[in-house]
């Protein structure tokens, strides 16, 4: 029977945190380790953590500075790998999913490598808000012909990329992959990770495995929505996104999107300290091209 390593990044959320614990303790399909990577957080999760009962499966990763959930996931993911586990099952410390997501998780991706081949490269779940409506911010990039599978019968819908709230990652996608960009920080991390991993073949959202995402607001975003609480956010992911649609796409792609940032701030009415901000950012993605990184395992054979 395959491993899962659970893998969930915290930072700052300590009564989230305590929920999400509990949905995964209350997993129908036991995981096989529980790896929880503290990003410095200073509201007492680490006091809390240190005193959860001493466990085979349990591994408290505590780092020395705030990574943000890019580098936090990549650790993770790594210290799973280096453990030797199948899979790795990843989630933000606000996400609290069903009894039976992990179970629902893990039949779907079976089901869907039965008919697609081995190269599935991931499965997730579908993301509720704490209302039971969809949660906005999660709904992954589907394919042209996103119901293949549900013309075969199975309830996946076929994925370009997705969000890492409660995605099943087999370890041979990150040892033929490697591992999140650390240096993205936040935003738009789990996009490239997901849209890398798909480059072969889609991965599936599983339509019954369902996780509740206890998030803020429940909206989307765009660039006219920037101002001074969330800025600095917006300014990872320009960066980001800008690095990725020049270095990993082609010059055209990064233009469309420089102008979408412009018109969308225009449009917003933004404040003009912020869009110089971000103008900023899209000249920082010239020069930001962070390189793949594996776990050192690999890059020891």
């Amino acid at each position: 029977m395959a491993t899962i390593a659970a893998v969930i990044v915290t930072f700052n959320r300590l009564e989230k945190l305590k929920t999400v614990i509990e949905s995964i303790e209350a997993q129908a399909r036991p995981v096989d380790a529980l790896i929880i990577v503290d990003n410095a957080s200073t509201d007492g999760t680490g006091q809390y953590l240190q005193g959860l009962p001493s466990s085979d499966r349990l591994e408290i990763v505590t780092l020395g500075s705030n990574t943000g959930g890019a580098g936090g996931f990549s650790t993770g993911m790594r210290r799973a790998y280096d453990l030797g586990h199948d899979f790795v099952w990843i989630m933000d410390d606000d996400c609290y999913p069903a009894a039976d997501s992990l179970s629902e998780l893990e039949r779907g991706y079976d089901a869907a490598v039965g008919e697609l081949g081995p190269d599935v490269p991931f499965a997730c779940s579908l993301v509720n808000f704490v209302d039971g409506s969809i949660c906005e911010m999660n709904n992954p990039e589907t394919t042209w012909d996103w119901a293949r599978l549900i013309s075969r019968g199975q309830n996946s819908v076929m994925v370009k990329s997705c969000s890492f709230v409660s995605v099943l990652i087999p370890r041979w996608a990150i040892e033929k992959n490697g591992l999140p960009y650390a240096e993205y920080f936040i935003w738009f991390d789990d996009h490239e990770y997901t849209l890398r991993l798909t480059a072969i073949c889609p991965g599936v959202q599983v339509l019954s495995s369902v996780v509740v995402h206890d998030m803020g607001d429940n909206r989307g975003v765009n660039f006219g929505m920037i101002d001074d609480r969330n800025a600095w956010k917006f300014a990872y992911g320009v960066r980001n996104e800008g690095s990725y649609r020049l270095h990993h796409q082609n010059v055209f792609s990064f233009l469309i999107f420089a102008a979408r940032v412009v018109i969308g701030m225009k449009r917003g009415k933004v404040a003009w300290r912020h869009r110089v901000t971000m103008f900023g950012k899209l000249a920082q993605a010239v020069g930001f091209n962070p390189r793949r990184d594996f776990p050192q395992s690999l890059a020891d054979a």
